[in-house]
């Protein structure tokens, strides 16, 4: 068998690895500007008297994330929080072996058997959606053999991308880039 390379995906940023969407919250936050401020919107005058809304900005990838629906602060960082997890999950690649990639603890701990059962709403999710990107990036969008290293069945798999639509489409961009049919919905 011959080595080929892991794939790089032209639009993603490389970063050497842990990916930042595994981080725990202090060392994300750690990495970000957080901006706490005024945000227009319903929420009536406590919305106006109050600076609930939050802005993250992660400085090593120039990512950014906001919630503002909130009343609360800390609801509104919470949210933050988890939107830029996910955006760094679709936007943000770790170099990976295309054929001997080791599943993270996260991984192993979450995956039953074949089987991968995670609520997209999750904390455990934005780090579950990078690393699987990761993977099916470098074996240039094979879904197939991504989850037979991943230790999933293909379904499983999808299934997982499929819950982040952003996801779901930039894996069927790449594949259309190259060639290969699109996954259905």
């Amino acid at each position: 068998m011959t080595y080929r390379p892991p794939h790089v995906d032209r639009g993603s940023r490389m970063i050497d690895g842990p990916h930042p969407a595994t981080l725990d919250e202090e060392d994300l936050l750690a990495q970000c500007e957080l901006e706490l401020g005024r945000r227009r919107g319903p929420g009536g005058q406590h919305r106006a008297a109050v600076a609930s809304g939050v802005h993250l900005r992660h400085h090593p990838t120039g990512l950014e994330a906001q919630a503002t629906e909130r009343r609360s602060p800390m609801a509104n960082r919470s949210k933050a929080i988890f939107r830029l997890r996910l955006r760094l999950a679709l936007k943000v690649r770790t170099p990976t072996s295309r054929d001997r990639h080791q599943a993270s603890e996260l991984w192993c701990r979450r995956r039953q058997g074949t089987r991968m059962s995670v609520n997209p709403e999750h904390a455990d999710y934005p780090g579950l959606l990078a690393e699987a990107l990761d993977v099916i990036v470098a074996r240039r969008y094979d879904l197939a053999g991504a989850a037979g290293v991943l230790g999933v069945t293909m379904s499983q798999l999808s299934r997982l991308v499929r819950h982040h639509p952003p996801a779901f489409v930039m894996v069927n961009e790449g594949r259309e880039a190259i060639g290969l049919p699109r996954l259905r919905s």
